[in-house]
């Protein structure tokens, strides 16, 4: 047992190393200027450098956006999954698996060439406006589709370990026995069990749209991810400070959800 704690602690210690080395040579480079000694003027501008707000908020807003509709459209899936199909579960889970086999530069060519549809055969359509409003910089709504796409398997593992943990049957039925609706029962029984999974669901997404840089680039907007690379062409030393804050603020996330998570099943326990 004690030789397996030391082993234990050894993979422990090597992971740390790992991830750690990297983020204080990161931080090091920032703060460390030849000729001026340490100076934090690369996070001091953070704030005030070109485009960072903007493209931050965008991110965000991107973010929020695919968090909702790749819930709002594979909760109330896997649920009707679990209660009148499960037959057909293989089958959407390969489904939802496609997007991790599929490279993305053959994901964005192919956006590409639909999008290519609304100038070449729709011009004197209706559906060209779609096409333009689905492209419009301030929000493209063709980047939140394509993150809804590829936040797909995660969100399906998230939401089947939390299914696979309650009971789905007996929470409607006993909420359909109470008088409610299909809508209530999902909303009153069901959700409240799957916190976790939700939560989950919601972070790995959010890490996704923050970190997107393939889709975005090569469809021509600018969020975040974007924004990083640009400035690094310019400001090196800005590019790996705003890097190393976004790093932490994902692992200060990460933390945050690994609370609620907790506080949310040890009061499930008591009650």
């Amino acid at each position: 047992m004690a030789r397996l704690n030391v082993w234990r602690w050894a993979v422990l210690g090597l992971a740390a190393l790992y991830f750690l080395v990297p983020l204080a040579a990161s931080v090091v480079f920032t703060v460390d200027v030849p000729g001026q000694g340490v100076t934090f003027d690369a996070y001091t501008q953070i704030v005030t450098a070109d485009g960072f707000v903007s493209s931050l908020l965008l991110s965000l807003e991107l973010a929020a956006a695919t968090i909702a509709v790749v819930l709002l459209l594979m909760v109330p899936a896997m649920v009707a999954l679990r209660l009148g199909a499960p037959r057909l579960r293989p089958v959407v889970e390969v489904v939802c698996s496609l997007p991790l086999v599929v490279p993305p530069i053959a994901f964005v060519a192919g956006i590409s060439t639909v999008l290519k549809w609304g100038p070449d055969h729709l011009s004197r359509t209706p559906l060209f406006r779609t096409f333009v409003a689905v492209q419009n910089p301030d929000f493209p709504v063709v980047l939140v589709l394509a993150y809804v796409v590829m936040a797909l398997p995660f969100v399906y593992r998230a939401l089947d370990a939390g299914l696979r943990a309650i009971d789905v049957p007996t929470l409607v039925e006993a909420a359909r026995s109470c008088g409610a609706g299909w809508p209530q029962a999902l909303v009153r029984a069901v959700l409240p069990n799957l916190r976790g999974a939700l939560l989950n669901s919601a972070f790995l997404t959010l890490a996704l749209v923050l970190g997107e840089f393939t889709v975005s680039h090569l469809l021509g907007f600018t969020p975040f991810a974007v924004w990083i690379v640009n400035v690094g062409g310019e400001q090196a030393q800005l590019s790996v400070a705003v890097s190393v804050l976004s790093l932490l603020v994902t692992w200060a996330l990460l933390l945050a959800l690994a609370g609620v998570g907790g506080r949310a099943r040890t009061a499930s326990s008591r009650g």
